[in-house]
């Protein structure tokens, strides 16, 4: 039986607080295709740039994916750390290329180690692209959920080990491109959104502890089932997101973490005694999704949720649509993109990755336009669901 919380605390959603930004400005990791980094577009006066180490660049086509141009991208943000990763490989993958978006939380460490390590461990899971060549989406899904539980075993060895910030986790989108297809595996609430003839179609669901939809029910049944409980959205009101790289201490310290909860009051003794955990609250086992790349398939948008709890998959596809369509450059869409969700207020580390399948004459293509009301009234619908899932998970859900 799940337990109820130990103190029902009011609800507050700290996500959207869109107070003045005041924190340091934003920094910025740019994954180039060209060298022109100076967009034009969505200046923000208030977040000054700076330019970091570019990591593992593309060039502007892959060799075995026909046509793909890709940009990437990592703004820190009002954040007063940078714990995202953005890695673009076209190698080691017969036929298909490999992006991944990492968010980390609690530190850098598992970001660090999974920006290697799990490419790695994907190729060699993978046969170094065949089974996704032969499309066999379970035989897929198998090799790609070993690798994704192979890696975190041992990013838990290494953080035990090596004495890193053993609270340290992070989320892991990683995409696979085809010529004609595209698989994805997923833990945690990055996301992946397709444009097919400028129609938004989102593939994959966040992993939260929170929400009225499928999967986040889900999500909430196993972690009771588990012997955790759910806090104000947060498991045991500590993190918000439900599946992870890491996180030690909802896995192999879920006992010290709850001595450790005792010592700092927040909860008691007595709520301890009746903990019976069965499983691990927080896991790294993916949902692998496949979907087919068509002649009406434009671009690709991975990006963390700095950027979707600002900006809606529509309102993206529309801004990265013009984007194109102004300039052909997806880099600079990419950075443009990025700062776009720093004028709505985004207050967390900004990552993004898009891959323009190379299927469109950008310059052939009208604009589209924007409604302002129109996304100013989305913006605040969109704080509206996210605080009544919340609520709906942690008073509805709780009985």
């Amino acid at each position: 039986m799940a337990l109820l919380s130990p103190q029902l605390q009011r609800f507050l959603l700290t996500k959207y607080n869109c107070s003045g930004g005041g924190g340091g400005g934003a920094f910025k990791t740019t994954t180039t295709t060209n060298t022109n980094k100076n967009s034009g577009f969505c200046n923000n006066s208030t977040a000054p740039l700076c330019s970091a180490i570019a990591i593992d660049a593309p060039g502007s086509s892959s060799a075995d994916v026909t046509g793909v141009r890709w940009g990437s991208t990592s703004l820190q943000g009002a954040r007063e750390e940078m714990e995202d990763g953005v890695v673009v490989r076209s190698d080691g993958l017969d036929a298909y290329s490999f992006a991944a978006v990492f968010d980390g939380h609690a530190g850098f460490s598992s970001v660090k180690f999974l920006r290697d390590e799990l490419y790695k461990e994907c190729c060699a899971a993978l046969q170094g692209g065949l089974l996704l060549s032969g499309k066999d989406i379970k035989a897929i899904r198998e090799a790609l959920k070993e690798a994704f539980e192979k890696v975190d075993a041992k990013l838990l060895d290494w953080l035990e080990r090596n004495g890193e910030e053993d609270g340290s986790g992070s989320t892991a989108t990683v995409m696979f491109v085809g010529n004609d297809m595209l698989f994805i595996s997923h833990v945690g609430d990055s996301s992946v959104v397709q444009s097919c003839s400028g129609k938004a179609e989102v593939l994959t669901s966040p992993h939260r502890p929170y929400g009225s939809n499928k999967v986040c029910l889900q999500e909430i049944k196993r972690i009771r089932e588990a012997g955790g409980w759910i806090v104000n959205g947060r498991i045991c009101g500590d993190i918000a997101v439900s599946r992870a790289f890491g996180d030690m201490r909802f896995k192999t310290k879920k006992n010290e973490m709850l001595k450790k909860g005792v010592e700092e009051g927040r909860w008691t003794e007595k709520f301890v005694s009746r903990v019976q955990f069965s499983g691990d609250l927080v896991t790294a086992s993916p949902d692998v999704y496949q979907a087919s790349l068509g002649a009406d398939s434009e671009f690709l948008v991975l990006a963390s949720d700095g950027l979707w709890d600002y900006i809606n998959s529509s309102d993206a596809v529309s801004f990265v649509r013009n984007q194109l369509r102004q300039h052909g450059d997806v880099q600079l869409a990419c950075d443009a993109l990025a700062e776009a969700a720093l004028d709505r207020k985004s207050q967390d580390n900004i990552s993004i990755v898009i891959a323009d399948l190379g299927r469109t004459d950008w310059q052939r293509l009208p604009f589209q336009q924007q409604n302002v009301v129109y996304e100013f009234g989305q913006a605040f619908a969109t704080i509206g669901l996210v605080s009544l899932g919340i609520w709906m998970s942690t008073s509805l859900l709780s009985s």
